[in-house]
């Protein structure tokens, strides 16, 4: 591992030496050349087979380096994505990086009264009306599985609610192609029509392969949609090292970059040049508890991997920040949390999702967003990195003032105390201001903000005629659908 910085560009840091990351990639490439996928799409697999693709007789399909080197040269390196209100919100490249939060927890914790319970559509557009309203947070996901719609109504329902209750750009998931269609026609009714939204996409898409080496129908025709769309979208497997890949880092990543190259192929063969998020994430087992655990070293180690990839390939990231395997947003949430967004960061990873899991994605919790959000503001005031020219290395204020004095009288001070790092929640008084305050503790501060910004905050609403147009896609869908 190393450290590295260039002038303006900040603090950074790097996994991988760039002899390691040829090594990873030429195993990967072996990967797809001797072992192959196995392709559950017609569409795709011909697609694969035209370009000169091999499938043998038991149904694996190989793939040559020249292919996918060829994708790798025609995917975009820099990636746009806007919010509703059309402004530019989130340029996907080099080492920006951009967080949110993630989707389908199926339990949420009410910071009214702590109760544990399944989610329902006033929870989930309170929870998106929190994420609009705070700063740090750049796109958001659906965070809740509603449990108050039928089961085949959830993902359209949960996108009209992102749509109406922030302004910020989405991701998305989608059950299946024509969750895709009618999740895109909800956004061209905001974005002002399909065309505007090709060339300006809201939202991109997350969807996966099957861990070991497996391409399921479902999530490669939502590949395919987006591509046809020019919806941005990663094509990242959820590894679980130890049992869907290799225990060790460089083996998982190793094959979660071959699954990742293979989606790659499949989408740039179907539209060169449409929009794809390089990734993948980690939740190694842990054989004590036979547990998927987030946020521990080894999957730290492969997101910097992945970054240091991603970058090695010019395409834009898609990693993990802010979650923790802790039940309750305690001090493990806040050190996990705290490390994952830190080093996500220091990383250089794009887009990074899931801020404010608990319990390894099962539970959300709005105290851990909000708290997050502080940790945010924190790491992007740091990777600001040092300004040393003249009027701040302030040798005419040390003239100044001289030995034995000080600055608070000083004209440099005045000029630049408001630039210092201010805290949102932390409290920075003296024992007794805290105790005369109430004597609250950082999770009461982020409690108490939680509930008032979900109560009061309001969004830009969405137009009228968006909003009826969004809601005849919705009754048409539940005709379709739920007879």
């Amino acid at each position: 591992m190393r450290y590295a910085s260039k002038k303006g560009a900040g603090i950074a840091f790097r996994t991988l030496t760039a002899e390691q990351i040829k090594e990873i990639h030429s195993a990967s490439c072996r990967i797809l050349n001797e072992v192959g996928v196995i392709v559950h799409h017609d569409e795709a697999a011909e697609l694969l087979k035209k370009a000169g693709a091999y499938t043998d007789a038991g149904g694996r399909t190989y793939l040559s380096d020249a292919l996918v080197e060829w994708a790798i040269r025609t995917a975009p390196s820099r990636v746009t994505i806007y919010n509703r209100l059309g402004a530019p919100a989130m340029f996907l490249e080099d080492s920006n990086a951009y967080f949110g939060t993630g989707s389908d927890t199926l339990m949420y914790i009410d910071p009214a009264g702590g109760e544990r319970r399944p989610w329902n559509r006033e929870d989930v557009a309170a929870a998106v009306r929190l994420v609009d309203n705070l700063p740090q947070l750049d796109f958001v996901m659906s965070m809740g599985l509603l449990s108050d719609v039928d089961k085949r109504m959830i993902y359209r329902e949960q996108y009209a609610l992102m749509l109406k209750n922030s302004v910020k750009p989405q991701v998305i998931i989608a059950e299946d192609r024509s969750t895709v269609d009618d999740i895109f026609a909800m956004a061209a009714a905001v974005a002002g029509g399909k065309e505007k939204l090709m060339h300006q996409p809201l939202f991109a898409l997350y969807t996966e392969p099957t861990s070991p080496l497996q391409l399921p129908f479902e999530s490669v025709d939502k590949l395919l949609a987006a591509a046809e769309y020019k919806i941005p979208v990663n094509f990242a497997c959820g590894a679980l090292a130890g049992a869907s890949t290799p225990v060790t880092v460089a083996g998982t990543v190793a094959q979660a970059n071959a699954e990742a190259l293979c989606g790659l192929v499949i989408h740039q063969l179907k539209n060169p040049g449409a929009p794809f998020l390089y990734g993948y994430g980690d939740s190694p087992l842990d054989m004590r508890t036979m547990q998927a655990i987030y946020a521990v070293p080894h999957a730290l180690l492969l997101q910097g991997s992945l970054c240091d990839l991603a970058r090695f390939y010019a395409l834009p990231s898609w990693g993990y920040a802010g979650c923790s395997s802790s039940k309750m947003c305690d001090e493990q949430a806040v050190i996990e949390a705290t490390m994952f967004t830190l080093m996500g960061a220091l990383q250089g990873c794009n887009l990074m999702h899931d801020v404010f899991y608990i319990e390894s994605g099962y539970t959300g919790s709005v105290e851990l967003l909000v708290l997050t959000n502080e940790v945010i503001s924190r790491v992007r005031n740091m990777l600001q990195g040092v300004d040393t020219s003249p009027e701040y290395m302030a040798v005419e204020a040390v003239k100044r003032v001289g030995p034995g004095g000080n600055f608070l009288g000083d004209e440099h001070t005045a000029r630049h105390f408001r630039e210092t790092w201010q805290p949102d929640l932390s409290d920075f008084n003296s024992y007794d201001a805290w105790a005369a305050a109430g004597a609250k503790s950082m999770g009461q501060r982020a409690r108490e903000k939680a509930r008032q910004i979900m109560a009061t905050h309001q969004p830009v609403p969405v137009s009228a005629e968006a909003e009826q147009e969004i809601e005849r896609i919705l009754r048409d869908a539940e005709k379709r659908l739920c007879v």
